[in-house]
């Protein structure tokens, strides 16, 4: 449970809060050919950078309106570390859900046990107004968490925001620019909203030395299946997780055929390109005329 001195005490305009998600670092990913699976042993960390993007817009809007932003993640003990690094950044709480119960979840049962935790940080620290989450994550790459958290709260979403406008909390409205395939589209609705966002949302800011002080001895909150009483438990981990992953495989590698074109200028280079292209394609067109 939350201690009374880590509830709310100031009634602020908003409350903001970003879902995360501690992901393997894609520039170290690594799959073992026999079992064609990722290889997390010895591969560092790091919060997914869409969330990052998301976290960056909630504490833009702290600066302007003087909201609370509250992170959440669902994840092992080690998790902490990602949650620390928002707090440095400046969000004001942060919420570790963990448990072994909640250990294999695919999408549909990540999304009710995240949905679960805003429930519970609205019963704690006040209405949630808007909830942002990064329009998908580095390792799972399926965008489905974030609309699916919206759907178990009923409430209004966003996704692949590309700009957020304004945020009004006299209006209780949000109006956003969303990366279309065929162009931009802006669009506009009411408080709470949940938004799904992109890497070009904003530049992510650097860590304070104040905010690396207070992260080094913050201590997230920490909820387990205990702390959810009307938790269903044919909801979460592998038994409310429907999703099969049949078979997995790596691409195999093939070799490309390559020739070294000569010449000092870049002129020179592209003639020889030429001559060979044209060498290389002669026969065929030849074959054609007989």
């Amino acid at each position: 449970m939350v201690s009374a001195n880590r509830k709310a005490e100031v009634l602020y305009l908003l409350h903001v809060v970003v879902c995360v998600k501690q992901v393997p670092d894609s520039r170290e990913i690594r799959i073992d050919p026999k079992t064609n699976t990722l290889i997390r042993q010895g591969v560092p960390s790091i919060v997914n950078f869409y969330d990052m993007h998301g976290l960056e817009e909630a504490l833009a809007i702290k600066d302007r309106l003087g909201a609370r932003v509250t992170v959440v993640t669902m994840g092992p003990p080690q998790a902490e570390k990602g949650l620390k690094e928002c707090i440095s950044l400046g969000a004001d709480e942060a919420v570790l859900v963990t448990d072994r119960g909640f250990a294999g979840a695919d999408t549909l049962a990540t999304s009710y046990v995240v949905g679960k935790a805003i429930e519970k940080i609205a019963e704690d620290w006040g209405p949630v107004h808007i909830v942002f989450c990064g329009k998908q994550t580095l390792d799972g790459d399926t965008g489905q968490v974030g609309p699916g958290v919206a759907c178990r709260l009923d409430m209004d979403q966003l996704t692949y925001v590309s700009k957020v406008e304004e945020v009004n909390p006299v209006t209780n409205r949000v109006r956003v620019q969303r990366q279309m395939e065929d162009g931009i589209e802006i669009t506009e609705t009411s408080m709470p909203v949940l938004l799904t966002v992109l890497k070009e949302l904003n530049k992510i800011r650097r860590a304070t030395l104040p905010g690396m002080i207070r992260a080094a001895r913050y201590k997230p909150v920490v909820w387990t299946t205990a702390d959810f009483p009307g938790l269903e438990r044919s909801k979460i981990g592998l038994k409310g997780s429907p999703t099969i992953v049949s078979r997995t495989w790596v691409p195999e590698l093939k070799k490309a055929n390559t020739v070294k074109v000569e010449g000092v200028t870049a002129e020179e280079q592209a003639s020889e390109l030429a001559a060979k292209l044209w060498a290389e394609d002669l026969p065929k067109r030849l074959s054609w005329l007989a």
